[in-house]
């Protein structure tokens, strides 16, 4: 390799720096302990309204789609997760550190994962539709964007998003601490999606529930996942139900 090429790449390198995140595998440092009075209620909160919040979302989601059951029901459960963060203690905006060690707000960054973990899931997307009990799983939770009115839709599908990242990447990842938050927090959300008694949803939790709390790791806050996720909601919300209104197979004789 010549010297230009060679000096080149590296002042490619060293500009890249400035622009590029760290990973996913990147941990903040602690902030250090808080006072117990703090984590007593922080536990007691988190515990109390993860209960509440998982039987809410199983009834809202079994109520009649486009009914004022269904929308109350969808607010409430919004409701119940953001009061209950809020009351279990101080949350953290957290910071995306780059490579070259300066530290921004995470905006730009959590948009763009969000919109690659759609692409993700359009790609899944394909291969459910051609498994039947997927399909038909999909297309249950999708009935409720169909059938429902769109401005009602998107502001309860945006507002329990926004909700759940502050109770689970905000609230109940502060509560467990040092001991496993990525993996307490993703157990509990998928668990709390298990309530729906959808395999889609309880599959989509879980594979989301980890990136997000990735991410709550490697910014130290709750800004990163919640723009994340409210961006991977508005686009699923966009695009997937047109896609399974189509027809799985086509007749091509």
């Amino acid at each position: 390799m010549s010297g230009g090429l060679r000096g080149a790449l590296d002042a490619l390198r060293a500009r890249s720096r400035g622009v590029l995140p760290r990973g996913l595998g990147h941990a903040v440092a602690p902030r250090g302990p808080e006072p117990a009075a703090v984590v007593a209620r922080r536990r007691r909160t988190v515990g109390a309204v993860c209960l509440a919040g998982s039987g809410m979302l199983g009834v809202s989601l079994a109520a009649k789609p486009d009914s004022p059951r269904f929308y109350g029901l969808a607010l409430a459960t919004a409701a119940t997760w953001t009061v209950g963060s809020l009351v279990s203690g101080p949350l953290h905006q957290g910071w995306i550190e780059m490579q070259d060690g300066v530290r921004r707000r995470p905006v730009v960054v959590p948009v763009l994962t969000g919109v690659g973990a759609f692409g993700c899931f359009l790609v899944g997307a394909q291969v459910a539709r051609r498994v039947p009990a997927l399909d038909a799983a999909v297309r249950r939770v999708l009935r409720f964007a169909d059938e429902g009115s769109t401005p009602l839709v998107v502001l309860t599908t945006l507002a329990n998003g926004a909700a759940e990242e502050l109770f689970f990447r905000g609230a109940l990842f502060e509560a467990v601490g040092e001991r496993r938050p990525v993996l307490v927090s993703t157990l509990a959300y998928t668990a709390t999606t298990a309530s729906s008694r959808n395999p889609s949803l309880v599959l989509a939790g879980a594979v989301m529930g980890t990136l997000f709390g990735l991410q709550r790791r490697a910014t130290g806050g709750v800004q990163a996942p919640l723009l994340t996720h409210l961006t991977w909601s508005a686009l699923m919300l966009r695009y997937l139900p047109p896609l399974f209104r189509e027809p799985r197979f086509r007749d091509v004789s």
